[in-house]
């Protein structure tokens, strides 16, 4: 009787997996690592004892290195087998980045929002912060509200009870040395809550003049309403809505604002987002 001769492989057709694509692991491709949901951009490809890796660099600049293996990582929300570019690849392409200067994550879904909450004083402030922070503050679970004026702050750091599962970040206009708004910050910071502000006295100014379009923010006397005397000052009809909106709508991304601003926003943004579960 003659001998059937089988190979290695014995699974049927129909259960094998279906073959993906091999995508060239390219410098600023964003990917996201299947096993761990890591995801950020290739930095570099290596070739090892052990088969070839790859690293990638997630939006906080943390860098991680993976195998290479089949359908090990998501492109756009679909498996890929990642492979070595080879020398006659093309240039790579920059990546994507919210407005805030983070790498953008493909297909992201807003998280659940975490316990520990951003108040912003202000509703210029948080429409701001929204334009520039927005996909970043989706993606980390995090939700900012509106807080009308600094002077309400003792009662809703008194209401919301923070806790390290439940950090609690302010952001407060014209925070300086010796002012009401500093008494009053020093009065409720603790290890759950932290105040931080900016120096100016709205937030118009924390957006840069050359993005406006103009040389400088005017100076205001004493006693008169700011944002009517600069729209005086800058020639505009004296309509603070329409100007807000001119304003806001010059911001693009981070390079449009002051630092002294960035550098406040990021650090409320570190303070709720370490540890804290998230809420239903």
């Amino acid at each position: 009787m003659r001998s059937r001769h089988y190979g290695p492989d014995l699974t049927p057709p129909w259960k094998k997996p279906a073959p993906v694509p091999e995508v060239p692991a390219e410098t600023d491709l964003v990917v996201e690592e299947v096993s761990t949901g890591f995801c950020g951009a290739v930095v570099r490809c290596e070739k090892t004892a052990q088969g070839p890796t790859v690293t990638l660099e997630d939006r906080f600049g943390k860098h991680r290195v993976f195998p290479m293996e089949p359908r090990g990582f998501l492109l756009e929300g679909r498996a890929v087998t990642l492979v070595r570019p080879s020398a006659a690849s093309p240039a790579p392409r920059p990546p994507a980045r919210t407005a805030s200067g983070s790498i953008a994550v493909p297909g992201a879904r807003a998280r659940v929002a975490r316990a520990g909450r951003i108040y912003v004083e202000g509703r210029h402030d948080a429409e701001l912060v929204e334009r520039v922070w927005g996909d970043d503050l989706r993606i980390e679970g995090v939700v900012v509200e509106y807080l009308e004026g600094v002077d309400e702050l003792p009662a809703i750091v008194k209401a919301f009870d923070p806790g390290p599962d439940a950090r609690l970040g302010v952001l407060v206009d014209h925070l300086v040395p010796g002012s009401k708004e500093s008494r009053i910050a020093a009065e409720v910071t603790g290890a759950d809550v932290l105040v931080v502000g900016h120096p100016y006295i709205d937030i118009w100014e924390a957006v840069k003049p050359a993005s406006v379009g103009i040389a400088g923010w005017p100076s205001v006397p004493r006693g008169q309403d700011w944002k009517t005397g600069v729209c005086r000052g800058l020639g505009w009809p004296e309509n603070t809505g329409a100007a807000w909106q001119r304003i806001l709508g010059s911001v693009r991304s981070y390079k449009d604002l002051e630092p002294e601003l960035l550098g406040r926003v990021e650090e409320l943004i570190d303070h709720v987002t370490v540890g804290g579960p998230e809420r239903a």
